[in-house]
């Protein structure tokens, strides 16, 4: 049976998290839907924030993750830049290789925990 505790990796710069579980859903869903409007409305999410999540990561990355176009004939939409699919990529890869790496410890803690259910 596979543990009910999940690690999930964080990178913060400073105060900021750079890049994490809640930033990479929005880049999976920006990348499904062609839009942060409609992404943010497939998480939950008001498009103000985000925007904001975006906007952070394309300042604080020497390369843009999200490129958005605004309005227009087409309305409008965004995607993932290249750069962006690489650090989903990575990110994904990094995450798989940390639950690898602490599936033992996770198991013994899992064990550990009172059963709730």
């Amino acid at each position: 049976m596979p543990s009910r505790i999940l690690p999930r990796l964080r990178f913060k710069l400073g105060p900021v998290i750079l890049l994490g579980p809640g930033k990479t859903d929005l880049l999976e869903a920006i990348d499904r839907t062609g839009s942060i409007s409609a992404a943010a409305r497939t998480m939950d999410m008001s498009y103000k924030r985000a925007w904001q999540l975006v906007d952070e990561m394309n300042r604080h990355l020497d390369h843009p993750v999200v490129v958005a176009a605004f309005g227009g004939s087409h309305g409008g939409g965004a995607h993932l830049t290249p750069f962006g699919h690489e650090l989903l990529t990575r990110y994904r890869r990094m995450q798989t290789s940390l639950e690898t790496a602490l599936a033992e410890d996770i198991a013994w803690l899992d064990e550990h925990v009172v059963k709730t259910e």
